[in-house]
């Protein structure tokens, strides 16, 4: 199981999760966004749509949300379309993610703190690996 840590320095997180969704869904992938505050939930559905070619995406609990590639839910749930890739887009850790094939964390300053408590956590367990990934020049790159 891989947990991806992406800290926020520059670009909010609708913005990141648009990358990273995006090459899931190329992939052939489908995705789990779990973020519990609704506004920010509207703000990562709505940055998937307005991406170029959107990235189709729904609530969990709304007709259709088994159909929808990403789905997007306020707390960890059996994601009904399948996924296998869940997204933390709250910077708060969950050990539910542990269930799924590969997570990624996004964190910025005010969750930083969180997301160093779940590193050293999943640096004990077994078959976890941790990759830390940071924004520079624009990109991402993978740091210490």
């Amino acid at each position: 199981m891989r947990v991806d840590f992406y800290h926020l320095t520059r670009d909010p997180a609708p913005q990141a999760l648009v990358l990273i969704a995006g090459k899931a869904l190329q992939g052939g992938q489908r995705m789990l966004v779990v973020c519990e505050d609704e506004a920010a939930r509207t703000a990562l559905s709505d940055a998937m749509w307005a991406t170029p070619g959107f990235l189709a995406n729904g609530e969990t609990g709304q007709p259709g949300a088994d159909m929808q590639p990403v789905l997007l839910s306020p707390e960890m749930t059996v994601p009904l379309n399948g996924a296998r890739l869940v997204a933390l887009a709250d910077g708060i850790w969950r050990d539910d993610a542990l269930e799924f094939d590969r997570a990624f964390l996004f964190f910025d300053a005010s969750t930083i703190d969180g997301a160093r408590g779940a590193w050293r956590a999943l640096g004990e367990r077994d078959n976890v690996e941790r990759r830390y990934w940071k924004q520079a020049d624009g990109r991402w790159v993978e740091g210490p």
